[in-house]
């Protein structure tokens, strides 16, 4: 079956056409005329003619009848008359959205102002500083308009006597004006004499520390707002971090170890170094499984890699490995079910210092 098309459904029906072509040649008819030409339809043709702006009323002419006269109208004018509503609305429209636009246009150089300094934050919020003098007097600075707290985490052991001198007097300043101190270091840094006095002297201050075998970055978080981060492979850079997200990911990861970690205690007793000692050659051998190289296991558990060394192959010897190869086979199975116990050890590297 045939359906119109939406085309179909606007066109003049076909009364209304002959009806047209009939009023195009007449200056003039009315009803009566037309129905005598048309017949009854007459009526409902001129109405939808006139709808459609394609004929117009006209003086009645003297001597006439009296009723209504109707004249033809071009398509085009009947065009124009047509559009006109349209057109005025279309006008009011676009009248509208030129004010629309006019108002929001307005507010551009304030976003591009505001876009701009966002930027420049945006910018500042990851500030690379490669220089370690430089990385010391950001330090300084922030430690010194610290307000709440600082947290910090030191991996590597030991830290060196020239860096532990800089901080004391620092650290003790910040102490006194009530600002909460907390530290992590590694359990190899209990075995340095030099960490050893900066700790019994900070916590007498008030100052919390903490040891963990592993899994330390090396940060510094001040207030909750500002932190620096190590930069891997890039001796003596860090990493100034401002940007919130960040800041409180590194906040949260120092809670963490924080968690797990032991208090450090300013001297180690027989009973605390080997309990500290077997935990120590514990990880060694879980990383020592895992195919890690020696210096890389140094680095882990913040010691020297001639100590590592000499741990690695009492290890070898307990587990009777012939070759690394042989001891990372042996150990796979080994690291998840025990301890190896390696006698005649008291700390990390047999004697205090050796670190």
């Amino acid at each position: 079956m045939h359906m119109p098309a939406d085309d179909d459904a606007d066109a003049l029906s076909p009364a209304a056409r002959r009806l047209y072509a009939y009023a195009v040649e007449r200056h003039a008819f009315g009803a009566a005329e037309a129905t005598d030409a048309l017949g009854v339809r007459a009526a409902a043709a001129l109405t939808e003619l006139a709808a459609a702006q394609l004929v117009q009323p006209v003086p009645a002419e003297p001597g006439g009848d009296g009723g209504p006269r109707w004249s033809a109208v071009s398509p085009r004018a009947a065009v124009a008359r047509a559009l006109a509503p349209l057109a005025l609305r279309m006008r009011a429209t676009h009248d509208e959205m030129d004010l629309v636009r006019r108002r929001l246009d307005a507010l551009v150089p304030e976003y591009e102002a505001g876009a701009a300094r966002r930027d420049l934050e945006g910018l500042a919020a990851l500030e690379l500083v490669t220089d370690l003098g430089a990385v010391r007097a950001v330090i300084a600075e922030l430690v010194a308009s610290c307000e709440r707290e600082v947290l910090t985490s030191q991996p590597g052991g030991g830290r060196p006597p020239a860096t532990l001198e800089e901080a004391i007097g620092r650290d003790e300043s910040v102490l006194a004006r009530g600002v909460r101190m907390r530290t992590l270091y590694q359990h190899t840094a209990r075995y340095s004499r030099p960490t050893a006095a900066y700790v019994e002297r900070v916590t007498a201050r008030g100052a919390q520390v903490r040891t963990l075998g592993d899994g330390l970055m090396r940060m510094i978080v001040v207030d909750g707002r500002t932190a620096l981060m190590a930069v891997p492979d890039v001796s003596g850079a860090a990493l100034v971090v401002r940007e919130p997200a960040v800041v409180h990911f590194m906040t949260e990861a120092f809670e963490r170890s924080w968690v797990e970690a032991e208090p450090f205690a300013s001297t180690v007793s027989p009973d605390q170094a080997r309990s500290l000692s077997d935990e120590l050659r514990q990880k060694i051998v879980r990383l020592l499984s895992e195919g890690l190289e020696d210096k890389v296991i140094a680095r882990r558990l913040g010691m020297s890699e001639r100590t590592c060394q000499r741990h690695i192959a009492e290890i070898m010897r307990a587990v009777g490995a012939k070759s690394r190869f042989h001891a990372g086979y042996l150990l796979a199975g080994v690291a998840g079910r025990g301890l190896v116990t390696v006698p005649g050890s008291d700390g990390p590297g047999g004697t205090a210092g050796s670190v």
